[in-house]
């Protein structure tokens, strides 16, 4: 069982930082490109709480990424196309292509988090999702779509902290809004929902992995060193050889 209260010591990041990170920026590259010349596709999805440091996260993760294959989608509520599908079409039309990654700043939790403790889905329709989200999940597998499920928890305190630094920073006032202290004020009723989703979608194809987010760094390295394991994993990570006529012609050229 998962309990988020095991996620919240905050420890400092001890390595050399800048260093270790430009090293599993170069690592991750090397990764996608196996993933490009393999025609393997994977889908990176993170929850959290807000102010937890998901964008972070991501920008540090597609820092050295060809952006030809890989896609961000920052999930918000759904629009009136979306809302008259179930509440999966909209993922199911963003996943990868062979050899593309997706990465989902939030998802399709969404559905037994927010839309359960906000009242937009009625007590049947997101327990019945549980399965439904099992099931999607198990198909992701079947297709030879690597997932990767990250929540990154943070204390009410670090939160705090964060929405404080936002409000009194003019240029990052944008990223905060009524719904964060909405959304703070019903941290018990969240916090029940998060552990409820644990238990029931924390499966052997498809586990949680949470990231304690108390410390920006820490948590940088910890889910980015998760992620590189997880898709090195699902990939021959032998270097692509030369194509040979590229080789003969790069002789006739001189430039070999």
């Amino acid at each position: 069982m998962i309990d988020l209260a095991n996620f919240e010591r905050g420890k400092k990041y001890r390595g050399h930082y800048k260093r270790d990170l430009a090293a599993l920026q170069d690592r991750l590259e090397r990764i996608l490109v196996a993933h490009i010349v393999q025609d393997r596709s994977a889908v990176i999805m993170l929850e959290g709480w807000d102010a937890a440091g998901k964008g972070g996260i991501i920008e540090r993760l597609v820092a050295k990424w060809d952006q030809r294959h890989y896609e961000v989608y920052p999930i918000a509520a759904p629009s009136a196309e979306e809302k008259a599908h179930d509440f999966l079409w909209r993922f199911e039309t963003r996943l990868p292509q062979p050899g593309n990654i997706a990465i989902f700043d939030r998802s399709w939790y969404g559905r037994v988090l927010v839309e359960r403790v906000e009242g937009y889905a009625t007590k049947e329709e997101w327990r019945r999702s549980y399965d439904e989200i099992n099931a999607f999940e198990a198909g992701l597998s079947e297709r030879g779509i690597t997932l990767i499920k990250l929540f990154v928890h943070t204390t009410q305190a670090v939160q705090d902290k964060r929405l404080k630094e936002r409000i009194e920073t003019p240029w990052k006032r944008w990223k905060t809004g009524l719904d964060d202290f909405r959304n703070r004020a019903k941290r018990p009723a969240y916090l029940d929902a998060m552990h409820d989703m644990f238990a029931r979608t924390d499966t052997g194809g498809a586990p949680w992995f949470v990231v304690d987010g108390n410390d920006k760094k820490a948590a940088r390295m910890t889910a980015l060193d998760h992620i590189a394991d997880l898709l090195e994993a699902a990939v021959d990570m032998t270097p692509p050889p030369l194509d040979p006529e590229v080789a003969a012609a790069a002789r006739a050229a001189g430039v070999v």
